[in-house]
């Protein structure tokens, strides 16, 4: 009978996404509005930083898969990442918005070189902290369960920032930005330390692969898991996609509600308040809805509502651009699909690690979930360049009245860009995805049964081996039958375990 998670390691583990989630949202939320508008840098400068920082990070996301793939630790190959990512991240994001006494190039130099160590050591962390998830149970309902309660942690930080940024900015400065940025990095670090503190303390690693237990993944072997493992690259471009549509619209609301609507803090906190809240109510319902409707349907459902909540947006911006109401109404439209989609992501990712398994006989989490934070740093690079060099060309002048042309691309980048992102991630998840429930189901069985006929081979090695070293007497015909018949099962099991082996390194 499978042991199942207590509830101490499920909330610990979801306190990791809290704290790392926080430091995350400070700056997907914060830093372009703070560098254009607070530092006054050049806004496509920015986009294009924030565009390279991010596809170098998607680069280096790989590699830290592998890295932690080959991790052998007595506590583990996850967390001792977890912790030493926290640490270096939490120190560089309080360096990220340290109000140093430079400008101009200099501080270009400065901000570019911080951003991208940022990136780099929230990396360390992200992976193996992500990688833990398919490793900590394999029972369906627990893993439904353990991937919705970390986004439900990540969202009460989202939430937190989101709502309560600029006024947490305000109170904290005195009204010194500057100031006041500075001090909620500090704080913010603080929280990050704490909270993945806990998740290492109380949580721990328990499913492993049935086959290749303990052995290290090589170069050709991760090259074989992402290219050949076509289900990679369909999760990758749902995941991409989303991201696309989730943080354009995220990174941008500051811009949009202060250009177009008019109004800087009440309505994007409204807007990030409700999205918050929307968040957290769709990864509380999710495991139940699970359980009452089939996987495709909650992927549909997840896929549309977006497209509504965006389709009304764009509508409120002419009929009330200033209605707290209708922008509340809109974001929970969208953000309950958006809440929806970021749980199935790593539901359907953890299938893959499973698909892996009964394809290659390799699990591989980290290289395999290291393709989720490649995703949301590539998707984040292209929405940063979106923002920047979008604004630049549309006209945008920090601080000022914008004119209708810039308007009007403020509304395509922050509503009609975000929807037809949303809808691609449905075209291919019902065109490409092929792990659906029946599917999967025999993919669970086969490999239940797998692991049963190793625990067996195991004993039938371990019986034939102590006949033959002496330890049980081969007293009679039928034992020293039983012997040799034990000894080519075993033989015949492991010849044609090599040879499917092989049989899959010619794929």
């Amino acid at each position: 009978m499978e042991e199942k998670l207590s509830w101490r390691s499920k909330i610990s583990f979801g306190l990791g996404a809290f704290g790392k989630d926080l430091v995350y949202a400070i700056v997907s939320t914060f830093l372009m509005k703070y560098l254009t508008d607070v530092r006054l840098v050049d806004a496509a400068f920015v986009g294009i930083l924030f565009a390279v920082a991010r596809i170098w990070d998607a680069v280096n996301d790989t590699a830290m898969g592998y890295i932690v793939d080959n991790t052998r630790t007595r506590w583990g190959k996850f967390r001792p990442w977890i912790m030493i990512g926290t640490l270096l991240n939490a120190a560089v994001l309080i360096l990220l918005y340290l109000n140093v006494n430079i400008s101009g190039v200099k501080y270009a130099v400065y901000i570019g070189f911080m951003y991208v160590l940022w990136g780099m050591t929230y990396t360390l962390m992200d992976i193996p902290y992500w990688s833990m998830v398919p490793a900590l149970t394999n029972n369906e309902s627990e893993r439904n369960q353990i991937s919705a309660i970390p986004r439900l942690f990540a969202s009460f930080a989202w939430l937190i920032v989101g709502s309560g940024g600029l006024y947490i900015v305000k109170g904290l400065g005195d009204g010194d930005q500057l100031k006041g940025f500075a001090w909620f990095a500090v704080v913010i670090s603080v929280i990050f330390v704490i909270t993945s503190a806990i998740t290492v303390m109380n949580t721990k690693e328990r499913v492993i692969a049935t086959a290749g237990t303990g052995e290290k993944t090589s170069i050709k072997k991760m090259l074989k898991v992402l290219f050949k493992n076509d289900q990679v690259l369909v999760v990758l471009m749902i995941a991409m996609f989303l991201n696309l549509a989730y943080q354009l619209s995220n990174s941008f609301a500051l811009y949009y509600f202060e250009y177009v609507c008019g109004v800087k803090e009440s309505l994007f906190s409204v807007y990030t308040a409700v999205a918050g809240i929307a968040q957290i109510g769709a990864l509380f319902a999710f495991p139940f809805l699970r359980l009452k409707i089939n996987k495709t349907i909650l992927f549909i459902l997840a896929c549309l509502l977006p497209v509504a909540g965006f389709a009304l947006l764009f509508l409120a911006g002419y009929v009330a651009p200033q209605s707290a109401v209708f922008v509340g109404f809109c974001s929970a439209i969208v953000n309950i699909g958006i809440g929806f989609m970021l749980v199935m992501i790593t539901v359907i990712l953890s299938e893959v690690v499973d698909y892996g398994e009964y394809k290659f006989k390799s699990r591989n989490e980290s290289v395999l979930f290291s393709t989720q934070t490649f995703v949301v740093k590539f998707a984040g690079a292209f929405s940063a360049l979106i923002s920047g060099v979008g604004l630049k060309l549309i006209g945008f002048v920090a601080n000022q009245t914008q004119n209708e042309g810039t308007i009007t691309g403020m509304r395509i980048i922050m509503i009609v860009l975000p929807a037809l992102f949303s809808l691609l991630c449905l075209v291919i998840y019902l065109k490409k995805y092929k792990l659906k429930d029946k599917f999967y189901k025999q993919i669970m069985n086969e490999l239940a049964e797998r692991k049963e006929s190793d625990s067996q081979m195991q004993l039938d090695e371990g019986f034939a081996e102590s006949i033959y070293a002496g330890d049980e007497p081969v007293n009679t015909q039928a034992q020293h039958d039983a012997y040799e018949g034990l000894v080519e099962n075993t033989q015949d099991k492991k010849d044609d375990d090599k040879d499917e082996s092989s049989e899959d390194d010619r794929l």
